[in-house]
């Protein structure tokens, strides 16, 4: 079993940043794929980034990129998500989620944490 726990999401102007945390517990998940997604109100969830276990591999959505940076310290069992550059429309619930089917790209994502709120003011 695992727990995942998210952090660092709140309230920041347009063109602030924010640094996201996954943090896991109950088993180590430095073999796996870990991904964030994020729900706006209304909205259906969407995927924002993912990284492979080895950090080699990297994948965000085409809205992100180049303002966000997905990493990890397996060290420490945690997955960061460093948002630059923040636009109104990146409001959302963060959350992470681990993939637990080793393929790329990640298809099926088992544990899941709470979520964190992210709100971006004009």
């Amino acid at each position: 079993q695992v727990q995942l726990v998210e952090s660092g999401g709140g309230l920041v102007q347009a063109g602030g940043s924010l640094r996201l945390s996954c943090a896991a517990s109950g088993r180590t998940f430095s073999t796996n794929t870990v991904a964030w997604f994020r729900q706006a109100p209304g909205k259906e969830r969407e995927f924002v980034s993912a990284i492979s276990w080895s950090s080699i591999t990297t994948s965000y959505r085409d809205s992100v990129k180049g303002r966000f940076t997905i990493s990890r310290d397996n060290g420490k069992n945690t997955v960061y998500l460093q948002m630059n550059s923040l636009k109104p429309e990146d409001t959302a619930v963060y959350y992470c989620a681990l993939d637990t089917s080793r393929n790329w790209p990640p298809n099926r994502y088992d544990y899941w944490g709470q979520g964190t709120q992210v709100t971006v003011s004009s």
